[in-house]
């Protein structure tokens, strides 16, 4: 599992985790909700290690993301997919996908490619396997960069605002593929503003607020008024959310 531990990490004077204990076992969907700069997305790049840590420890499947030797081992169990892609705009979908798998996993190409493949049939991009990024949109994109994180098997799938650069209809897309993912039983820890989608598909909810873990409920709980809404912090959020 993926195990957070009193979580502490600073940008200067400001503290963006403060504290933060938090577990994900393997088979969960937990949608990671809060408004902007309350440390969401801090939290997600602290768990692959691209953030250092100031307190706390970060485990993934025992092994600690703050120990160099380890941390390879750490981001392998993990997939990540961000807002903005992150493709290589010199390479084809099919060549972004079978990248790391090649080189990292030392995959035989062919093999790689023909599992890319697969995995761009089941997003419904077999046909623009060839295509380069800017030749495709946003949406297609974003679909991309799952197959990208999938290609590598990884046991959990870290996704950080997927929807937030895309349009109505590219967002509808990529949620139903990640609805989709979720549904086989793919382990995913999903920072997000899609508060229906997240109650739809997540199996617990974590609410950060200003850095601090202010809620990890069963998704039922958190949005029934005995749960998180009791809440006053989460109410005012839910409230202002549904009017945006």
């Amino acid at each position: 599992m993926i195990q957070i531990e009193g979580v502490v990490k600073r940008f200067g004077a400001n503290t963006v985790l403060d504290g933060v204990d938090l577990r994900i076992a393997p088979g969960e969907v937990v949608s990671i909700l809060g408004a902007s700069g309350s440390g969401k997305s801090t939290l997600i790049r602290c768990i692959n290690g691209l953030e250092k840590l100031d307190g706390g420890a970060i485990s993934v499947d025992g092994h600690r993301v703050d120990d160099p030797r380890a941390l390879q081992l750490a981001r392998r169990c993990c997939g990540t997919v961000f807002q903005l892609f992150n493709l290589y705009p010199h390479m084809t979908a099919l060549q972004n996908i079978t990248l790391a798998p090649v080189e990292v996993l030392k995959v035989p190409r062919r093999q790689a490619e023909e599992e890319a493949r697969e995995l761009l049939a089941a997003v419904g991009l077999l046909e623009r396997a060839d295509a380069y990024p800017a030749q495709l949109s946003g949406g297609q994109r974003q679909r991309v960069g799952i197959c990208r994180a999938l290609a590598m098997k990884p046991r959990y799938l870290l996704l950080d605002e997927v929807t937030s650069a895309l349009d109505p209809e590219m967002t509808a897309e990529v949620l139903a593929i990640l609805a989709k993912l979720a549904g086989s039983g793919t382990t995913m820890l999903f920072v997000t503003h899609e508060i229906e989608f997240a109650r739809h598909i997540s199996s617990r909810i974590v609410f950060l607020d200003q850095g601090r873990l202010l809620a990890d409920l069963p998704t039922s709980r958190f949005f029934a008024a005995h749960g998180g809404l009791a809440q006053p912090r989460i109410a005012q959020f839910l409230s202002k959310m549904s009017k945006s």
